[in-house]
């Protein structure tokens, strides 16, 4: 995939170590999720299509569609933290469609997942921001050296989006600090 007047480019190999990674930062939440709603399997259908992705499936509608259906388990759950954790399993199936557009919305595709499942452990642990930001320090773990290169080729993200938003920009910092190793 060739950026547009960009010079974004992304490889599919790119998204898909993306993908992995919000996939691994989704699954860390989505008992929380689960033992909110024990018989509601969208999240989870959401993050084993992501991984499927991630090892080797195409991008195409059923992938789009468990995103979007986790999406719709969030709105279905009965605690912040269990929505949270849904919302992580919907960006991880959705971080497989970063575009290669220098915008900083874009940053969300790559690290949304990780953002909503530090938001989720901070709700489960009674709103307490230091078991966010120790969320943020494992997740920092799962990044892989491309994840770290594709997303210090998009610009900072952007301000706003409340507590996942901050979680966001956090998380986006301490990857860009990083210097990894293949």
């Amino acid at each position: 995939m060739t950026g547009e007047a960009s010079g974004i480019v992304l490889s599919k190999q790119d998204l898909r170590e993306v993908t992995a990674f919000a996939a691994a930062c989704a699954e860390a939440v989505l008992e929380v999720f689960e033992g909110d709603q024990p018989d509601d399997l969208r999240p989870r259908d959401a993050i084993d299509a992501a991984w499927e992705f991630a090892r080797g499936g195409e991008r195409g509608k059923a992938l789009r569609d468990r995103a979007w259906a986790a999406l719709t388990a969030a709105k279905s759950a009965d605690t912040a933290a269990a929505r949270e954790a849904a919302r992580a399993a919907m960006a991880s199936a959705g971080a497989a469609y970063l575009h290669p557009l220098a915008k900083a919305t874009q940053v969300k595709h790559i690290l949304g997942a990780g953002a909503y499942a530090a938001r989720a452990a901070e709700l489960v642990a009674d709103d307490d921001r230091s078991v966010g930001a120790g969320h943020l320090e494992q997740t920092l773990h799962r990044a892989t050296s491309v994840v770290v290169d594709v997303l210090k080729r998009f610009p900072a993200p952007p301000s706003g989006g409340g507590r996942v938003g901050e979680l966001i920009r956090m998380l986006d910092a301490d990857l860009r600090s990083l210097t990894l190793a293949e």
